[in-house]
């Protein structure tokens, strides 16, 4: 296993581009402790030519997805190989042996166990840094893709937004009209609200809802929400949180925001010892980059494509200006999914990558 996520590091250790995972977290992706494991079944595959490691690739059966979508699927994932065509075919070949073994169909990646795993094969954009929250490839993986018989099963675009002087007049007056017509409101949360009114279940509980009908997505288990709240609603800085609520108090909107950690993370190295930890830490405690990573967008799906997304925005954008960012940067989005896309015309926007999602039949 160690073996596994090194390759990737040495593969991409001079690139500019690549921005390393954590070696620790990859660990704990791959070990019992990822509470997908309770739904999921995997295989771990390196390729060696002679005595020479030259690929790897995670072969991946999620029951719940396949349960949820009607398919019978098995995914590749975390998928590396030198620009040798043998190689990728051995590795997915191994993939289809065990996806046959375990009566699947079909085959489908690059995909994690669930969708809060890094997805997606990258088709252009590959000389600008990519996300924590993304998969960084040579040029040469999708042509191999093609050439071994894969089509296209979903695309996602990432944009780079130019953080603006003011908050637009626009979006200001949406914003105004949204909260009165429905009687909404922004709140900000604190540690004592996350921890007495229970916010990071409900936040979850929300992406559940909001993203049920997108591509391949399984609603989080109660392991797996308590895990995601445990490891990362700490790192937040719950100022660049905006929730969205009724006058009730019902959670219907959430927009999640950080520092980059792109530049962070390759002066580490992928490790936190014995000096990564501090390329992080600065950044998390406020040496704040020029760019600010646009986690994710959850709104509830009565209240979707009624300008709520003003709403975030409105609040957050202030504080990008106060911060000095000079950009902002999504992660995927579905290329189809245009209610979400619709949120950035109020913004200097630049489609910046493209990445797929392979399917073959078996």
């Amino acid at each position: 296993m160690k073996k596994f996520i090194r390759f990737n590091y040495e593969m991409y250790k001079t690139n500019p581009y690549s921005v390393p995972d954590l070696y620790e977290d990859m660990l704990d992706t791959f070990s019992s402790k990822n509470p997908a494991m309770e739904f999921c079944e995997a295989e771990f595959f390196l390729a060696y030519q002679g005595d020479t490691l030259v690929g790897r690739v995670a072969a991946i059966i999620n029951h719940r997805a396949n349960e949820r979508w009607g398919k019978k699927t098995v995914r590749f994932g975390w998928i590396d190989y030198i620009d040798d065509v043998d190689v990728s075919r051995s590795l997915i070949g191994a993939v289809e042996e065990f996806g046959k073994a375990h009566g699947m169909e079909n085959i489908e990646g690059p995909l994690g166990f669930t969708d809060m795993d890094a997805e997606g094969m990258l088709l252009d954009g590959y000389d600008i840094p990519g996300t924590m929250a993304t998969i960084y490839n040579y040029p040469y993986y999708p042509k191999h893709m093609e050439e071994m018989g894969f089509e296209k099963a979903a695309d996602w675009v990432e944009f780079r937004m130019v953080v603006p002087d003011k908050v637009p007049d626009k979006m200001v007056r949406i914003s105004e009209i949204v909260q009165k017509k429905y009687g909404l409101r922004n709140i900000k949360l604190t540690k004592k609200k996350i921890r007495e009114e229970k916010y990071g279940q409900r936040l979850f509980e929300l992406i559940n809802e909001g993203y049920k009908d997108l591509f391949g997505f399984v609603a989080l288990t109660q392991a797996q929400i308590d895990q995601y709240v445990k490891t990362y609603l700490g790192l937040l800085n719950l100022e660049m949180v905006s929730i969205i609520e009724t006058a009730e108090g019902e959670l219907i909107g959430v927009g999640i925001s950080m520092d980059s950690l792109s530049v962070a993370l390759q002066k580490a190295k992928g490790k936190l010892l014995p000096f990564g930890w501090f390329h992080l830490l600065r950044v998390l405690k406020g040496k704040h980059p020029d760019t600010v990573d646009l986690l994710l967008v959850a709104i509830k799906p009565e209240y979707q494509n009624k300008g709520v997304n003003a709403m975030l925005f409105t609040d957050l954008l202030p504080i990008y200006i106060r911060n000095g960012y000079k950009y902002c940067e999504t992660n995927p989005e579905l290329e189809l999914n245009s209610a979400v896309q619709k949120q950035w015309e109020y913004f200097e926007t630049a489609n910046m990558r493209r990445r797929r999602c392979f399917k073959k039949n078996l």
